[in-house]
Order: C-alpha cells, then structure tokens, then sequence
C-alpha cells in the first residue's frame, strides 16, 4: 500500500510548480495590495454617502477576499495531502487512502477551475452576463427546443452559485417559448458564457409528430456583457428610439408580472428589447434601457474591430444552419461542439446544465487558438 502512497506523493510534487504559478497568475501579492486599498476606502469618513458606489466596493472587496482564500485554501490542502503520504508511510496506515485521493482530486479540480478564471482577461469577462433565447423556423418543434435551452442555461447558473433575473418571456402557442432574455448575475457569468453565443442545432424524434418522425430544431442563443452605465461615454437619446407600452400576456403567470406595465424598446438601428418583470413601466423602462445600452455598446465595439474577441470570442453569423452545437438524441446520443470538437453522449446531464467541459474547452481554444478546421 506504500506504493499507492508514494504515487500520490510524486503527483503532489508534480503539480506544486502549477499551483505555485497560479500565485503569478491570480496575481495574489495586487489582491493582497487591492484589498488594502479598498479597506481603506470603507474606513474612510462618508463612506456610505454615496450608497451605490460604496455597495460596488462592498462587492470588489468579497471577490478580493474570496480568490485569496480560495488559493489559501488550495496550498493549505497540498500541505494536508503531503502531510498524509508521509504519515501513512511511516505507520503503514492504508486507512487514510480514501481521504487522500478524494483530497487530491478536489484540488486538482479547484487549480483547474481556478486556472480557466485566469483566462478570463476581457475587459468585459468578470461582467454579468445578458442571455437571449429565440426559437427558429419550425413552429411548435423550435419553441420546445427553445424552453430546453432556457432550463439548461438556468440550471447551470443555478449550479455554479449565480442568481438569474427574467427579463422578458414569450411562450409559444402549443408548448415552448418564442423567446426570453434572462440576466445571469455573478463574478465572471459573460467570460464563462461568451462562447455560448450562436445557433444550437437539435435532432430527435419529435414529441410532436404523431408518426415520430425526426426532426431538426434551432434556436438562437445571443450573449452580450451587461455593461455598466458609467463605464462607457455612450448616451442614448429619447428622439432614438420608439417606446411601447403592453399588457403582459400567456399563461406563464409564473414568469412574469402580469400588468400593463411591460415596456418594449425599439432602437433605431433596429435592435427591440422588452422588460415586462418590474412592478411598474418605469423600472422596465430603465431596465430596457440597460440592456440596449449594453447592445449598442457590443455592437460599436465590434463595428470598430476593437478587442472583437473580448466581446464575443471567434465571430460567427446567427443564422441557421451555421450552428456551434449540435445536440442528437436520436438514434444516438451525442453532443458535440464544432468550434473545440468537445463532444460527450451524456445527453441528460448536459441539458440538465453541466456545460463546464464545453466552456473549458471554448476558453482553452480560445487562449490556444487550436480551433476544429473544418
């Protein structure tokens, strides 16, 4: 049993260079200084005069505070996990064995996990991040595989510890969603969900078809960062958009707040958001704002062919038939992404929100540039 221990002990030593460099990378010595600028700011007099401003520092603060913990409590685990190799081999105690490989795999997880957030360098990535669902040609078929989509995103966010707003949801006639957008909030939701923007392509065999035939589905996902309204000099005037007032309508009175308060914006450019959540016309009024703001922003940064990648990775057009996904259910199960030619057959989990090893793959990608050539 001595052996399986000095395996683990050389595994120990084989990762200490990664997680030393992880120090470099998470930049722990500025947290350490960045903490102590912001604890100084909280100290100061008039602090909370300007609520929404010291509220930002609050969460400045907590993301300091978590990302230093969490390296302490990586390195504190290697010096656990040494420490029980070379107690066990001295007392030839196989008992502690479970405990050192379920110690050495949580923490090569959490290096992995903190090694994919040192990828995340955008200026927008540590942003929340605003999803767009719309189902594609197809009628009832598309709109289901929209709804799938939207449960999949959410239970993912809800997985990793993010909270999500409905701003706006359309159902189908039959069964679905036209579309929906939805606000994913949490440190890093746009840079882990950049790579989501495009078309996803499903194959089954219809619930719908009484002679269970296969069908193909589409529906559009759209990722844009919700950009802060004092981090951009942009301003949108009254005289560039259309306002419209409407009832809130459907019969998912479980999604959205049904009164007559629901806003939709219609920019002149042609981009239309919708808020119908708030409890009056004036919040969804501001929130619609956001978000074309947060649009408008997206699209002036790409126009100019300025940190295009940052925005929204490797460009590619919506539209169907151009998918970054496909989905099979039938007559196999496969899902595989034709950006990375990340692909796993455990259908159920992935539509149950376990994306992390297609987001891994798209930040690998990303920061390698070793794309799929098709």
């Amino acid at each position: 049993m001595n052996i399986e221990f000095d395996a683990y002990k050389q595994k120990l030593n084989d990762i200490k260079p990664a997680l030393d460099g992880l120090a470099d990378s998470l930049n722990i010595e500025g947290l350490r200084n960045e903490l102590e600028r912001l604890h100084a700011m909280q100290e100061a007099p008039g602090f909370w005069d300007n609520p929404e401003k010291s509220q930002q520092i609050v969460v400045k603060c907590k993301n300091c505070e978590n990302k230093l913990e969490k390296y302490k409590q990586m390195t504190g685990s290697w010096d656990d996990l040494m420490t029980i190799c070379e107690m066990a081999a001295e007392e030839d105690d196989d008992s502690m064995l479970p405990e050192l490989k379920e110690g050495f795999q949580k923490l090569t997880a959490d290096m992995e996990t903190c090694r994919l957030q040192t990828l995340l360098t955008g200026n927008y990535d540590r942003n929340n991040a605003l999803v767009s669902f719309q189902a594609g040609a197809g009628g009832t078929e598309a709109q289901d595989w929209c709804q799938m989509l939207y449960r999949m995103y959410t239970r993912w966010a809800e997985a990793h510890g993010y909270t999500y707003k409905i701003m706006d949801y359309q159902e189908g006639e039959e069964a679905g969603l036209k579309s929906a957008d939805i606000l994913i909030e949490g440190e890093n939701a746009y840079g882990f969900l950049k790579g989501e923007n495009g078309v996803h392509r499903l194959v089954r065999v219809s619930p719908f078809d009484a002679n269970a035939r296969r069908q193909t589905s589409f529906a559009a996902i759209e990722v844009i960062p919700e950009i802060e309204d004092d981090s951009e000099d942009f301003e949108i005037k009254a005289e560039d958009y259309e306002m419209q007032v409407f009832r809130s309508s459907g019969a998912g009175g479980q999604h959205i707040n049904k009164t007559s308060s629901a806003v939709r914006l219609i920019h002149k450019s042609g981009i239309v958001v919708s808020c119908q959540t708030e409890r009056s016309q004036f919040q969804n009024k501001e929130t619609c704002l956001r978000m074309l703001r947060s649009k408008l922003v997206e699209i002036r940064e790409r126009e100019h062919l300025e940190k295009i990648s940052d925005i929204k990775g490797v460009q590619k057009k919506i539209e169907w038939g151009s998918q970054i996904r496909n989905y099979v259910f039938m007559p196999y199960t496969l899902v595989k992404d034709t950006r990375t030619g990340c692909e796993t057959s455990n259908v159920n989990g992935v539509m149950d929100g376990a994306l992390d090893p297609f987001i891994n793959a798209y930040l690998n990608c990303l920061a390698t540039g070793n794309w799929v050539t098709k």
